[in-house]
């Protein structure tokens, strides 16, 4: 049983166990938890009958839905998950994984994976760098986020 308070449901296109089992293989702790395919009757989008498939999984210790119902809506930067990240070698990999097979970088250490969904991947020092009581620490680090795609922290020092 579930005792997440709040689930983020992600929209796709289609084929909701290929999209969990994309971010399965990222996030090597994660499972599967459900993956239904229903039938839709006729509605407001469409006066035939359709099918639409649901997933739920688990990565890093939270739940997320995939409602996999068609094109109408697509991801943008207004909703984006951050991936704290132990060290360099954490960042790396997940910065790599989440850019390949479609995915592509952006500055900050943002990126959006092959579904278009958004993601900044920090390691987890950065924000002790960036709130640092030390004014030189602090810019050096804020200055030299705005010159990064992928954040490398001995640069951020």
């Amino acid at each position: 049983m579930n005792h997440q308070k709040i689930t983020p449901c992600l929209w796709v296109e289609k084929d909701a166990q290929a999209v969990a089992e994309y971010y399965l293989s990222i996030f090597k702790d994660g499972k599967l938890k459900d993956y239904r395919k229903m039938e839709n009757p006729p509605n407001e989008f469409s006066s035939d009958a359709s099918t639409f498939e649901t997933a739920v999984m688990e990565i890093a210790g939270m739940e997320f839905s995939i409602l996999a119902a068609g094109p109408m809506f697509k991801f943008n930067e207004a909703v984006s998950f951050v991936v704290n990240c132990k060290d360099q070698a954490e960042v790396d990999y997940y910065w790599d994984a989440l850019t390949k097979n479609g995915g592509e970088e952006g500055v900050c250490g943002w990126c959006k994976d092959k579904y278009g969904l958004s993601w900044q991947v920090v390691p987890v020092e950065y924000f002790e760098l960036i709130h640092s009581d030390n004014t030189e620490v602090r810019e050096k680090a804020l200055q030299n986020t705005f010159k990064q795609k992928k954040l490398i922290l001995s640069e951020l020092k």
